[in-house]
């Protein structure tokens, strides 16, 4: 069999377009708002990761105009190299500051900066815990790490005990979860994980891509939520959910982040993040703090359309977070519904596997503090329509 066989055998997408039912890699023609236009028709974007609507707010767009115009376009080298900014290390420093941690660093996406940050702060002799949903960047992370590896079942405390246990209490070991999973919508047991690892002697670090911005009394994540900020060692996030770009980060004590400043590949063989990219992340940081409604708005539009979905039929695996996870079974129903609702107008996700388990795809919808009651009500009143007529409901 020839290296490249395996690419001209796949074929699954090709017979997914030609039923009319692929749903990815689809083409929108107008910035990524509450609603968008697709093929020049208007639509109602219920797949966007843009918690607090940041994208197109005007502070934040200014500010990537003007780092644009200061700057450039780019820094043409890593962050080890030519690549650092005095724009970086400002928003590194606030970024610190706003988890509660003594440093920060920065990588030019949210996959490095925990691919890098596992990799690097793990070795041979260490103990690496995971949750069986935790994010492909954790997974791959791990994957790459030379430590030992215990997955554990979706928020499974017993198991995770059971392998903590396992272990000799002296050997270092580092527990790795989501703070709000992005595919079932749920939030991790921090509590739990935190007493686990005082008990065991491990360190805990947790992923708030999605909850920044999201959970907490001040937006900033799942630490601040459950007010364990100062048990977790090492807090990871991305930029481009609530804070509007792109790029991710990792904040830790100083040492911690120096070490792996010098010694993570993913950053040092990585050009920086764009100077524009860096300036929309401190401006979209501001207007979290300047403006606290974005957050109550959101939470109100999440209330909103899960009682409508629920009203209407629907069941909702979870309504913790704005992430809104409805069960469809096999990947061509996920397909079926998220075809079928854009062309009522309407933008949703499907979730397959290996995202989650084979027969357990899903449609994820995603709210926005910026959605209007109108715009609600109309993908409310598609989703009946759709769902009836494919028996979802």
């Amino acid at each position: 069999m020839g290296l490249l066989d395996k690419t001209y055998n796949f074929v699954r997408a090709d017979q997914t377009k030609a039923a009319g039912l692929y749903p990815f890699f689809r083409p929108i023609a107008s910035r990524i708002e509450s609603e968008v236009r697709m093929n020049g028709k208007r639509v109602i974007m219920l797949g966007s990761n843009s918690y607090l609507g940041l994208t197109h707010h005007p502070k934040v767009i200014e500010a990537g105009i003007a780092a644009l115009n200061k700057y450039g376009s780019g820094c043409a080298g890593s962050p080890y190299l030519n690549g650092t900014l005095d724009i970086h290390l400002a928003l590194a420093q606030k970024l610190a500051e706003f988890v509660g941690k003594e440093a920060a660093l920065l990588f030019s996406t949210g996959f490095f900066a925990n691919q890098g940050s596992i990799s690097t702060i793990t070795d041979r002799s260490d103990y690496l815990y995971y949750d069986a949903m935790d994010h492909a960047s954790i997974i791959e992370g791990v994957r790459i790490s030379f430590a030992r590896k215990f997955k554990y079942a979706h928020n499974d405390m017993e198991q995770l005990e059971h392998a903590l246990s396992s272990v000799d209490n002296d050997a270092g070991k580092l527990i790795v979860t989501d703070g709000v999973f992005s595919m079932e919508g749920d939030i991790c047991k921090l509590k739990s994980i935190v007493a686990l690892a005082k008990k065991y002697n491990a360190e805990v670090m947790v992923d708030e891509a999605h909850a920044v911005g999201v959970l907490g009394k001040n937006g900033k994540g799942t630490c601040e939520h459950f007010g364990l900020g100062d048990d977790v060692e090492i807090i990871m996030g991305t930029f481009s959910k609530s804070l509007a770009s792109v790029g991710g980060f990792v904040a830790a004590s100083e040492r911690t982040i120096n070490f792996i400043k010098h010694h993570s590949r993913e950053l040092i063989f990585s050009a920086s993040m764009p100077p524009a990219s860096v300036a929309t992340v401190l401006a979209a940081l501001q207007v979290m703090k300047d403006e606290p409604e974005l957050r109550e708005h959101l939470w109100a539009n999440t209330r909103y359309m899960a009682k409508g979905l629920k009203d209407i039929g629907y069941r909702l695996l979870c309504e913790e977070t704005p992430i809104l996870p409805v069960p469809l079974g096999e990947d061509e129903a996920a397909f079926r519904a998220t075809m079928n609702l854009q062309e009522e107008g309407v933008f949703v996700n499907p979730v397959i596997s290996p995202a989650v388990p084979p027969g357990g795809a899903l449609m994820r919808i995603n709210m926005m503090a910026t959605h209007t009651t109108e715009q609600m009500d109309f993908a409310l009143d598609k989703m009946k329509k759709v769902g009836k007529k494919l028996g979802i409901i």
